[in-house]
């Protein structure tokens, strides 16, 4: 059972870096990788006023909500929200307040807008 289990206190935030996208402000946590070493489940933290891009997601997602609030397709998520987004879902991510957010996402996310 221990090796299924992560301290998310005892893993540092490290700095979002995508080749070509704009992630100033945006820090991840991994919480489990999948056979081809990508995370679908991780934490991500958004600093006050930060964002991501216009983005695909082709397998859907799933979103909640630990800490602040954030806007997706304005629409305002706060503290204790889940989202499910369905295949093909398209939107950005923005914060006025900084965030932290649990993501599952199955697929890796299409940028359609590079910042």
């Amino acid at each position: 059972m221990e090796d299924y289990i992560v301290n998310t206190n005892s893993v540092a935030w490290k700095p979002l870096k995508e080749e070509g996208v704009y992630t100033k402000g945006i820090y991840v946590k991994p919480l489990r990788y999948d056979e081809s070493g990508r995370p679908p489940s991780f934490l991500l933290k958004l600093e006050k006023g930060a964002s991501y891009p216009y983005h695909n997601h082709p397998a859907g997602e799933e979103l909640f909500v630990l800490e602040g609030t954030c806007i997706i397709e304005g629409a305002t998520l706060k503290k204790g929200n889940y989202l499910y987004t369905p295949p093909n879902f398209k939107h950005s991510v923005k914060t006025e307040t900084g965030c932290v957010l649990y993501f599952l996402v199955p697929e890796e996310v299409e940028i359609l807008n590079y910042v």
